[in-house]
């Protein structure tokens, strides 16, 4: 199946999810990611859009701790950048109508833990099938040393991604 095809299969199957289904769908997923978080102290997330697995819990729980949370921020058809979290109150809706730190821009990537990955769909391989736009792969492929843990509901789970050279798969999928 192509890739676009692929895309509008699984948008259609989170319609038929209300956002209170999706909310707690997303539960399981942050609770398988947890432990994996464990050792973490600079962990790459993202906020989530309406139809994506929430993690704003850990974002805030990470937070809290005292580690250092950075999400992306869009800065062109083709870049971001990362950005220190330091609160709700330092969020703007950006690109995409996605929710984008305002804080500090983060460029010491070798202190990266860990980066928490969303995707449309993933394989048992890792293979990532995005939103079509490529940020993720072309950061990724800039920061080969980071563990990657892919995120996305078990229902965006599949058999197989179409894979092209230019995207990234990631280590583990939650």
């Amino acid at each position: 199946m192509h890739k676009d095809e692929l895309r509008q299969q699984i948008r259609q199957a989170k319609r038929q999810f209300s956002q209170q289904q999706l909310t707690e769908l997303s539960l399981s997923v942050l609770d398988r990611l947890r432990p994996l978080l464990a050792a973490a102290q600079t962990v790459l997330l993202y906020y989530p859009l309406p139809d994506e697995v929430d993690v704003r819990p850990l974002i805030s729980e990470l937070a809290g701790q005292g580690r250092t949370v950075l999400l992306p921020r869009v800065t062109g058809d083709t870049t971001m950048e990362l950005r220190r979290y330091s609160g709700e109150v330092d969020l703007r809706q950006g690109a995409f109508g996605i929710m984008e730190p305002v804080g500090d821009v983060f460029t010491d990537y070798s202190q990266i833990d860990v980066a928490i990955v969303p995707a449309m769909a993933y394989d048992a391989q890792g293979h990532r099938l995005g939103r079509g736009r490529g940020y993720y792969d072309r950061f990724l492929a800039a920061v080969p040393h980071i563990y990657k843990i892919g995120v996305c509901f078990d229902f965006q789970k599949i058999d197989c991604v179409p894979v092209e050279a230019t995207d990234v798969s990631v280590d583990w999928v939650a």
